[in-house]
């Protein structure tokens, strides 16, 4: 089987979960580290699928690499590879194909719950769940480009999961494992506290509370989505 190509932009952000995952599928994967002067591939015909990870710029900022991974992601929905796009993933995926991405009306920090919505577009993702808390941590969000469907909402970001096709964009992380909560949350305490009251901003306190069980539960459900994504896989 072809490779699956993970873009990492922050040294910090790594595929976490998702990487565990692929690894007990046996599906080959490549990362690709932008934060380390990684080149963008100008085609995705020898790819399997393409995950686009988290990161502290945004999809606006007048980087180089930013035009080429874009092109990337069309020349990709063009041949049915599919995408997954976790926060700054998602939002790359938003705005390659229509959407904007702009200031959410709050930070969103810690772990909130999300609805599912969407009807069947949403079921092959989630099946029959209608809830679940997952780990949030995004200043900027994105629209629903054309043709796609909200498939996640709740009351801090209307936005937080689209689907298209085999292609999926979260607005959320998924991917947690909960030594990246631990280091988020070190690298980001200043900036948690100066925050102070907000609802949508747990203190470190609260989101490192029951830590283990709560990126258990989101591991599983991770499971679910990946496991319909990996179906779609490119394999030749």
């Amino acid at each position: 089987m072809k490779e699956v190509a993970i873009f990492q932009f922050s040294p910090t952000e790594g595929p976490g979960h998702l990487a565990d995952f692929l690894d007990r599928k046996g599906i080959a994967r490549r990362l690709i580290r932008m934060d380390d002067g990684g080149v963008v591939p100008a085609s995705s015909t020898d790819l399997a699928g393409i995950v686009m990870m988290g990161g502290p710029m945004s999809v606006n900022d007048p980087l180089p690499w930013i035009p080429p991974l874009l092109a990337l992601i069309r020349h990709a929905v063009d041949n049915d590879v599919p995408l997954l796009g976790h926060c700054l993933g998602g939002q790359f995926i938003a705005k390659a194909l229509g959407g904007e991405v702009t200031n959410n009306k709050c930070r969103e920090m810690g772990w909130h719950a999300v609805d599912v919505v969407g009807g069947a577009s949403a079921v092959p993702w989630f099946g029959d769940v209608q809830d679940f808390t997952t780990f949030q941590w995004h200043y900027q969000t994105f629209s629903i480009p054309p043709g796609a469907v909200r498939v996640l909402r709740n009351e801090y970001c209307e936005n937080q999961a689209f689907a298209l096709g085999p292609h999926i964009g979260f607005q959320c992380h998924i991917e947690m494992t909960a030594e990246m909560v631990k280091t988020w949350c070190a690298s980001s305490a200043e900036e948690i506290a100066a925050a102070g009251g907000t609802p949508s901003v747990q203190s470190v306190a609260e989101v490192l509370n029951d830590l283990d069980a709560r990126v258990g539960r989101l591991n599983r459900l991770a499971d679910n989505v990946y496991t319909h994504w990996v179906n779609g896989l490119k394999k030749d």
